[in-house]
């Protein structure tokens, strides 16, 4: 089981739905998303409430890379193997 399939079995119904819109503006580039560069990285966060979606530009498509909820080491490792979402 990987992180996000643990993710989802953890949080709430409601919660699970602000996740699969949040996701979904994301790769639809909705505007007024809460999304920043991260430092020194081609990665990108974008924060909703506790939860953090990083993400990475390839060619014309937004990758997925992660999802998690706001810790202390949400961002400590950029090594991240991206997921296909679609499996989630």
């Amino acid at each position: 089981m990987n992180d996000p399939e643990k993710l989802f079995r953890k949080i709430s119904g409601k919660e699970r739905i602000l996740l699969v819109s949040l996701v979904d503006d994301i790769l639809t580039k909705k505007k007024g998303l809460n999304i920043k560069k991260l430092e020194n990285s081609d990665f990108y966060r974008c924060r909703k409430g506790r939860f953090r979606i990083i993400f990475h530009h390839e060619k014309n498509n937004i990758i997925i890379d992660s999802i998690k909820l706001r810790r202390e080491n949400t961002y400590k490792d950029l090594k991240w193997t991206s997921l296909n979402w679609k499996n989630i």
